[in-house]
């Protein structure tokens, strides 16, 4: 994956937010008129002390008008406020809808070499966590950045105002409390991508543990998978409490510098009434009282910026991580006029077929091999011969590295996925069920199969009784651990047996089912085979007797090609596989 600067990041989300233009330019005209109220009542409060304490007697029309203007002020604020923090979580979370929409989009379009090199718990957790970490960050700078810029502006412009010489005394003292945030801020951005990584990593192994839970306490692997978590959790701590440690910095040292301020303010302030310093303006306690008032105006976004910037820092990092999955390159896109399959015959040909799946091993050389129409080819073999590798090919999960793969004599590069992947069935050894309904996994490559049909395909598949067993029969709604490994198998050959596609890839698909069923389940498979090209590989043997064309693989190469009797004929690789299968 390729690392973005934090620079690249803000420009990626700043772009993001070009399409909520409109709400932005509302979230900012409220967060104006928020501050304006802000800014007012000090102005005001002021002036009721001025007339508290100045004269004899004191004005109280001229107190109660002034109080009913407060009142007011505050009430246009606070309801500014809530509509300025309700635009802002609505421009948040539709960025975070759009990032997620163009994270999972791009999971759809990526190659499969990219999710099989890469953990499933990362990505799920960059999708996930990360995400929300991203929505945390981004909905408090909306809420605080706006208020935050404008209140400095326009308290110091006020104070300026009022007093000058104190403004001046602010204004000089500001850029420490500046300097420390960014010092601070460029720490923790470091720290918290470490912190986002360390996450990704502990969230992708305990993926993995609880996906093969069964696995591990077989074997016995708690206390070492325990001691491998607790070391990923140590680093993870260290990490998070590194992180914080110097994020935390930021609030304190910010409002040291704040209470400088504010005693600064109130020091010069009370020495000009004291002394009765001359100014071009009349100062009085009134005055005072507001620039003090101020002074926590001024300062209060400093410490809340502060601690934006802290949230900002964990937000882009974990936005990073987000965009390094958009920005992969997705799988090679459709040819220009490729060609829409329509009637398949179920000729394939493979021509000095070339593949790897990294540079520096090779797997499959130069493998030629003509299919026929409606034959029944088998593929054996050691395992890590090539022969998952070879389906992985004909669906083109995989693209070859020289040479090319056919189908009806159109090179499978120049056909569209969609076209060449609907024209296969597929059952696979590893089985895959969605949440829902029996009906509805059963039907994934027929939608608007009827009941009738879906009866009729689990029949023919022998997985009408276990299902109408089952609570509310097609109906029941299932996952992927409310199964047995062979029923699940069950319903992946009724999907089959629904689409009835021209051809067939079976790997090992009924190695999860009991000897007699899957005597019946094949006798339903040979007629389904009849007349379609099918692709079969197989452990055992005795399953691929009938079988058109045996292809022995061994190190990526057919080394050997025929039937069953012919092979066995033979007495080479096959007929030694073949043999101790059955030796005593």
């Amino acid at each position: 994956m390729v690392k973005l600067s934090q620079k690249a990041i803000l420009k990626r989300i700043l772009k993001q937010l070009k399409n909520y233009k409109f709400l932005l330019a509302c979230t900012i005209f409220f967060a104006l008129v928020s501050v304006a109220g802000n800014l007012i009542v000090p102005i005001f409060f002021g002036q009721v002390i001025d007339l508290l304490v100045v004269g004899q007697a004191v004005d109280f029309a001229a107190l109660t008008s002034k109080f009913i203007i407060i009142a007011a002020v505050i009430a246009v604020t606070c309801l500014a406020q809530w509509l300025m923090n309700a635009i802002n979580n609505r421009i948040t979370y539709g960025v975070v809808k759009d990032i997620r929409e163009q994270a999972f989009s791009k999971l759809q379009r990526l190659p499969l070499s990219f999710i099989d090199s890469h953990s499933y718990g990362d990505i799920v957790g960059r999708n996930v966590a990360d995400v929300d970490q991203f929505a945390d960050g981004l909905l408090m700078g909306f809420t605080q950045l706006f208020t935050g810029v404008l209140t400095i502006a326009g308290t110091l412009g006020i104070m300026l105002a009022i007093n000058w010489v104190i403004a001046l005394i602010v204004f000089v003292i500001t850029p420490l409390s500046l300097f420390v945030a960014k010092y601070i801020a460029s720490k923790t951005y470091s720290l918290f991508k470490n912190t986002s990584e360390i996450r990704g990593e502990q969230t992708a192994f305990i993926d993995e543990m609880i996906g093969n839970l069964k696995i591990v306490k077989a074997f016995n692997r708690e206390d070492e998978n325990m001691e491998k978590f607790d070391g990923i959790n140590e680093r993870l701590t260290k990490a998070s409490l590194k992180s914080i440690f110097y994020s935390s910095l930021t609030n304190p040292s910010t409002r040291f510098v704040n209470a400088v301020v504010y005693a600064a303010v109130a020091l010069s302030g009370a020495l000009m009434l004291v002394m009765d310093v001359s100014l071009p303006v009349a100062f009085s306690v009134g005055m005072l009282t507001s620039l003090l008032s101020y002074a926590n105006q001024y300062t209060k976004p400093f410490n809340e910026i502060s601690g934006v910037v802290t949230e900002l820092q964990n937000a882009i990092a974990c936005a990073g991580r987000i965009y390094e999955i958009i920005d992969e390159e997705p799988q090679v896109p459709d040819a220009d006029g490729a060609v829409e399959l329509q009637t398949v015959k179920g000729e394939v040909g493979f021509q000095g077929v070339y593949f790897s799946y990294s540079p520096d091993k090779e797997l499959i050389r130069n493998l030629n091999l003509a299919v026929k129409a409606g034959q029944r080819i088998a593929i054996v073999g050691p395992t890590g011969c090539g022969k998952t590798t070879l389906i992985n090919l004909l669906m083109r999960f995989y693209d070859v590295d020289a040479g090319k793969i056919t189908v009806d004599g159109n090179d499978i590069r120049e056909i569209t996925r969609k076209s060449l992947r609907r024209n296969y069935g597929m059952v696979l050894q590893e089985t895959w069920l969605k949440s829902g309904t029996v009906r509805e996994n059963i039907a994934i490559g027929k939608p608007d199969a009827t009941q009738e049909e879906i009866e009729s395909a689990a029949k023919a598949a022998h997985a009408h009784n276990f299902i109408m067993q089952l609570p509310y029969g097609y109906d029941t709604v299932i996952s992927e651990d409310g199964l047995s490994q062979g029923q699940k198998q069950l319903l992946c050959i009724t999907r089959i047996m629904l689409c009835l596609p021209p051809m067939l890839i079976l790997d090992e698909a009924t190695s999860s089912i009991d000897t007699r069923t899957e005597q019946r389940i094949q006798k339903a498979f040979a007629k389904l085979m009849n007349g379609r090209t099918s692709f079969i590989v197989a452990h055992r043997l005795s399953t691929i007797k009938e079988a058109d064309v045996i292809l022995v693989m061994k190190d990526g190469n057919i080394i050997e090609q025929g039937n069953h009797e012919q092979l066995l004929a033979k007495g080479g690789f096959y007929a030694e596989l073949y043999n101790s299968q059955f030796a005593i």
